[in-house]
């Protein structure tokens, strides 16, 4: 009787013999085991491209929500949206599925996205060509349309559920923990009216952020890693990015003009600009409990007080006044 797992390695020669060969990119030179994310990630080698192979983990998404990101992607490299958008097989399929020791996981195979990271961050230039494009890629949500569906990037998923993650880690804090509940309350109480309807309610990228989008050297872009995407408001999308470059320390130059570029396609009105630092936090609680929920599979060693303390602190930075977001 084999011993259960919670999390297995799946094998780069295994994957090549028996998954890669159901794909139609030619001679396989060498696929490798790349990074651990949400997901695990393999770079595919051929003699032609390279391509990215990515491959679920068992307790974060389910065949559906993974389907659903796939036509998303499908679909918006047919409407000109520069995605690194996924391969189907010689069957058609855009999503094998693995049976894994620790239960069912899906693999996808996508282009690998040309350029690269943005060396030393965004500059200008590119943050505003990246908000000009999220735009662009909310005003085609209309068109979209699938058999699948995932959760939307509602109040109730963003925060409530999250909170509800995050909590139980805090007994021994009852000061910190009272008040990230009176935070959390705030916040519902301050976004819950907001409109869910187009063009205010978009299909959400997730998670725009530099390290998800490749620059070519003349600053063309292509955007990946749309695993936290899902229906929502544009405003929140527009404060992730905030929240992520804040914490990563991009300029406030930088920042001005991601939203600068995206008000070019699509003006924000006046109350999705007010709402935009209280987005910032629900952000951020989001990716706190996205980070716990890794970390106690993977490395629950970190979830110590610095973990917390540290996520504590920023919460703090982006409630505060004199923390100008742009």
């Amino acid at each position: 009787m084999l011993f259960p797992v919670t999390y297995s390695t799946l094998s780069c020669g295994a994957l090549t013999q028996q998954l890669l060969s159901q794909y139609k990119i030619g001679t396989i030179l060498s696929c490798q085991f790349w990074r651990r994310g949400l997901s695990d990630v393999y770079l595919v080698e051929t003699q032609t491209a390279q391509y990215v192979l990515r491959v679920s983990h068992a307790h974060w998404r389910s065949q559906c929500e993974v389907a659903f990101e796939l036509e998303l992607l499908e679909f918006l490299n047919q409407t000109d949206i520069p995605v690194a958008y996924p391969l189907r097989t010689t069957k058609g399929e855009l999503c094998i599925s693995i049976q894994a020791p620790e239960g069912n996981r899906y693999a996808a195979l996508f282009i690998y996205a040309p350029g690269c990271i943005a060396i030393g961050d965004l500059n200008p230039t590119q943050s505003y060509t990246l908000g000009k494009t999220v735009a662009e890629l909310h005003q085609v949500t209309p068109k979209f349309e699938s058999q699948f569906s995932r959760p939307d990037l509602t109040l109730d998923f963003l925060l409530s559920r999250s909170m509800e993650t995050i909590l139980p880690f805090m007994s021994d804090h009852q000061y910190d923990r009272s008040n990230l509940v009176h935070t959390a309350d705030q916040l519902m109480a301050e976004l819950v009216k907001n409109p869910a309807e187009f063009p205010y309610w978009v299909m959400c990228w997730g998670d725009p952020h530099s390290g998800n989008v490749h620059f070519t050297r003349d600053d063309r872009l292509m955007m990946f890693d749309f695993d936290q995407c899902g229906y929502g408001w544009r405003a929140f999308e527009v404060a992730k990015f905030f929240q992520v470059a804040i914490r990563g320390g991009v300029s406030i130059q930088v920042r001005s003009a991601f939203l600068a570029g995206y008000q070019a396609v699509s003006p924000l009105e006046s109350w999705e600009l007010n709402s935009l630092r209280a987005f910032t936090q629900v952000s951020h609680i989001w990716s706190w409990a996205i980070a716990l929920t890794h970390a106690k599979v993977h490395d629950y060693c970190k979830l110590d007080y610095h973990f917390f303390n540290r996520r504590l602190e920023h919460l703090k930075r982006l409630r505060s006044p004199d923390c100008h977001l742009y």
